[in-house]
């Protein structure tokens, strides 16, 4: 996977996908965002072409979203990262679609090399999403995916 989502406070952690990707719907408190309809889809490298993890969401607030974070790390970890380290990863894309919500997508590539060097089984994606005024919603295991052993 791409080294530009690795942090080190995560032992190095890489991202990693799967075929067992599953949604997951996290409400948020009245006072915070909103991450609905999270999914991880991966597709796996294959001869002469890289594979990705893509990660979208749907996201509210009243005042709009401002930004999301998005984070995979191995379940094997046992430790799921801190809100706080979670400002120092890379932002999903996020297309408004009205009312303060938008759809959001991380796609980040997976090459051969990346998926030797990485641990395989249960993978967790954690989110962090900010509002436009400021209040902001974290989930640690918003969608999880396993990998190939």
């Amino acid at each position: 996977m791409s080294r530009r989502i690795i942090v080190s406070s995560l032992a190095g952690a890489t991202v990693l996908g799967a075929a067992g990707a599953y949604a997951f719907a996290a409400q948020a408190s009245e006072s915070g965002p909103a991450l609905r309809d999270a999914t991880a889809n991966y597709a796996a490298p294959a001869e002469g072409r890289d594979g990705s993890l893509t990660f979208t969401a749907r996201v509210s607030d009243d005042s709009g979203v401002r930004d999301v974070k998005v984070l995979a790390w191995p379940d094997s970890m046992q430790q799921a990262p801190t809100k706080q380290e979670m400002a120092a990863v890379e932002s999903a894309a996020c297309t408004p679609s009205g009312g303060g919500a938008a759809t959001c997508r991380y796609t980040v590539p997976v090459t051969g090399s990346d998926v030797a060097e990485s641990p395989g089984g249960v993978w967790n994606v954690a989110v962090l999403v900010t509002s436009k005024d400021g209040g902001n919603t974290f989930v640690s295991r918003a969608a999880a995916f396993t990998t190939g052993l």
